[in-house]
């Protein structure tokens, strides 16, 4: 028998059908997510992070002589708000979409247990379960996303099914009952921030289902005299009251109601073009503008980092309001566009009034800035709003 002389080339690439393969494969996993939504979101939870630190490491009062504490906390904050994103991805958004009353029913026990005993009041607002160790809850953050997915639900049940082209008004009286609910609960809180959210989430939701016009100019018309009643019935505290009065008039009392914001536009106009330098702003380090590694996070990108730094963070939260754009227009389902058009609702509008109130032209209202504020439940409950757009996005249909 004549010897055999052939010989094979051993392989280094992935094998056809290996794991590179399957991950590279046009209809994979991979492909399907959007990844400029997701390294715009990932850098804005690093560049928190380093504002965060720079906000903490001399404030020893709450560090407890850890300069470390609050980067080290914001980091584990953000890789469990990524792990609970990836939960919702694998998931999916349409199984979520079966567990909705659970999820909605779990919301509004949570935020009735704020009203008990259990309940706490963290920097004025009564707001949070305390967990113990260290460990709180702001209930309300959750709220945002199950009205989102409780309101999808009900208004693109019939139209996905084929029955109706628009949201019928006793489907969208249904919806709106779903969403009155909780934020009757966060009034009493009263966390008017939340309820502002809230309100503008909801207004995004009836846009992008199709529902009438009516409803929506209806809802506009009952917030404003909602508001008028709020203010004439003593419901809010007096802290909520100063706010707006010092918005109303900026010079109102500089040392007392008006510090805050007096000290916010004090810190972002230092900054100039290029800032002070991280670790070098005099306001940041000096301690002068409160809550600054949550509220007013943004006054230390203004001072630190300047207004190419500051304008770098606006832009990655457009970024992300522009990819989350393209997922609603994209998606073939109403649910899908109801579900990333209030996503796109809340991100913006608390994105707005965080910067806003800085710059002094918005009411302080003690709301985060999305993805870079410090703060566990705000972080969770945005980073699986990430996973909901995402989710959104690969289980769309591939074109031939």
């Amino acid at each position: 028998m004549p010897a055999d002389n052939s010989f094979s080339v051993p392989s280094y690439g992935p094998e056809p059908g290996g794991v590179w393969a399957r991950l590279t494969a046009r209809d994979s996993l991979v492909r399907r997510l959007d990844w400029p939504l997701m390294f715009s979101a990932l850098a804005l939870s690093l560049v928190g992070a380093l504002l965060v630190w720079s906000a903490t490491r001399n404030r020893t009062e709450l560090t407890q002589g850890d300069p470390y504490s609050f980067l080290l906390k914001h980091l584990l904050n953000t890789s469990i708000g990524i792990a609970l994103m990836i939960g919702v991805i694998w998931l999916g958004h349409r199984t979520l979409r079966g567990a909705v009353p659970f999820l909605y029913a779990l919301s509004v026990v949570l935020v009735l247990l704020v009203l008990t005993p259990l309940g706490a009041t963290i920097n004025g607002a009564h707001a949070w379960i305390v967990l113990g160790g260290g460990f709180s809850l702001q209930p309300s953050e959750f709220v945002k996303v199950t009205i989102i997915l409780g309101m999808a639900m009900l208004l693109a049940a019939r139209v996905d099914a084929g029955d109706q082209v628009h949201p019928d008004h006793r489907t969208v009286a249904k919806a709106l009952l779903l969403a009155v609910v909780p934020m009757a609960i966060v009034m009493l809180m009263p966390d008017l921030g939340s309820v502002m959210v809230m309100v503008v989430i909801v207004l995004g939701v009836l846009l992008a289902s199709g529902a009438s016009n009516r409803w929506v100019f209806g809802l506009i018309g009952a917030g404003v005299a909602g508001a008028v009643l709020v203010a004439m019935l003593g419901v809010l505290d007096e802290y909520q009251l100063n706010r707006f009065a010092a918005f109303a008039n900026p010079d109102l009392d500089p040392a007392g109601v008006g510090y805050n914001t007096n000290q916010a536009r004090i810190a972002v106009g230092s900054g100039g073009l290029y800032g002070a330098g991280l670790f070098n702003g005099h306001q940041t380090t000096g301690q002068f503008v409160p809550e600054q590694q949550t509220d007013f996070i943004f006054t230390v990108a203004g001072e630190e980092l300047g207004f190419i730094g500051a304008g770098t963070i606006i832009a990655l939260l457009g970024l992300v309001m522009w990819r989350a754009c393209r997922i609603a227009r994209e998606t073939t389902e109403l649910y899908g566009t109801i579900v990333a058009a209030g996503i796109i609702a809340w991100f913006a509008f608390q994105s707005f009034e965080n910067i806003g109130m800085t710059l002094g032209i918005m009411p302080v209202a003690g709301l985060p800035l999305p993805f870079v504020s410090y703060g566990g439940s705000s972080m969770f409950a945005v980073w699986i709003a990430i996973g909901l757009l995402q989710s959104i996005r690969s289980q769309r249909p591939i074109a031939a």
